[in-house]
């Protein structure tokens, strides 16, 4: 039986009220162990045993990991690594001009985001540690001899449970009304923003998908998914359950607010000061709102009153990335090129760490 019987109302009103209680426990502990935190920082990768003043809870987080390093599923990873450096340049695009606008309409999730100051007012840095945890998690033996993959998923895990702890602490304005922080809808939201939406971007570029490409990044995003504490039970095995799947979200989330669009004001500037190509920032909100269609561009106040063809944007984008290259596009041309961006934007390389604590 497929998934199509889960996506209800009733199911996903109870997936705003569930989190992810093995993340959220090794926070409480990192809290209390902020030196802990600084350790965790310093590796490459999880070590074969966890040091020795752990205390359980720490443990058994990251036992969960070392026990996935036993379960991968390598043709499932060669799979996805494999779409990912034939079609690294785009996809990484429409990271950038869908996926993470996309995200911005959905109001309640909005909430949590626009919570943090660095989206805000360092949302360059925060786009540059997107981008590096896009690129390990698909760079080739990602999972399998390159090991670092699962420290960077463990790290963005208790990200999401660090934003849980500090909204739930210290942010009195939280409404209940917008479900608990960090919960499973939003996670399973977001996730889908990063697999099935960035597909639906390279089909508005007029770029053919099979259903086997399609369903090898669902079944990648589904490996990651479980990784940073998604219930993949839910997640979607085709395109047809990918689509059901975001239409009831969408349904269910997107709408005008302050918080979604504070968030896509900051991005456009952001876009405006940095974009180096004259077309793309002449028309980058008509761009953005392009690949948004009615209702979300509408939520996020959007406006475009030039026509757009996909397949001439495509062109462009991938123009705009060959600049300076003699090479086919692979994965290590487009990590070098983003490292060098990295470099002269911010004068290092960008990477996930978890936020320290000074002791009290």
């Amino acid at each position: 039986m497929g998934k199509l019987h889960l996506y209800t109302d009733s199911l996903f009103d109870t997936l705003r009220d569930r989190q992810d209680d093995l993340a959220d426990c090794a926070v409480l502990s990192l809290i209390k162990h902020p030196d802990w935190i600084k350790l965790i920082n310093s590796w490459q990768t999880i070590p074969d045993d966890s040091p020795s003043d752990f205390d359980t809870d720490l443990v058994r987080f990251f036992e969960f990991y070392k026990q996935k390093e036993t379960s991968t599923e390598p043709g499932t990873l060669k799979n996805g690594q494999r779409f990912f450096a034939e079609n690294g340049q785009l996809y990484t695009a429409m990271l950038g001009l869908y996926s993470l606008p996309y995200c911005y309409a959905f109001a309640d999730g909005a909430e949590v985001l626009v919570r943090s100051k660095r989206i805000i007012d360092s949302i360059g840095e925060r786009l540059g540690e997107t981008g590096s945890f896009v690129m390990e998690i698909f760079k080739p033996g990602a999972f399998t001899s390159e090991r670092s993959a699962f420290l960077v998923c463990a790290k963005v895990r208790l990200i999401h449970a660090f934003s849980r702890y500090f909204i739930s602490h210290y942010a009195k304005d939280w409404d209940n009304a917008y479900g608990k922080p960090v919960n499973q809808e939003d996670m399973l939201g977001t996730n889908l923003a990063f697999s099935q939406i960035v597909l639906r971007g390279l089909l508005k570029l007029g770029i053919s998908l099979t259903e086997a490409q399609h369903q090898a990044i669902l079944a990648y995003w589904k490996w990651i998914g479980e990784l940073i504490g998604i219930d993949v039970n839910i997640w979607p095995e085709t395109s047809k359950e990918a689509f059901e799947l975001d239409k009831l979200i969408r349904k269910r989330h997107i709408r005008a607010s302050e918080a979604g669009q504070k968030l896509i004001g900051a991005l456009l500037n952001y876009y405006r000061k940095t974009i180096p190509d004259p077309i793309l920032i002449d028309q980058i909100e008509g761009i953005v709102a392009f690949f948004l269609g009615k209702d979300a561009s509408k939520a996020l106040n959007l406006t475009s009153n030039r026509l757009i063809q996909g397949d001439l944007l495509g062109l462009v984008l991938k123009l705009n990335g060959q600049k300076n290259r003699r090479t086919k596009n692979t994965y290590v041309n487009l990590k070098r090129n983003l490292d060098q961006q990295q470099i002269q934007q911010f004068g290092r390389l960008m990477i996930i760490k978890l936020p320290e604590i000074a002791r009290s």
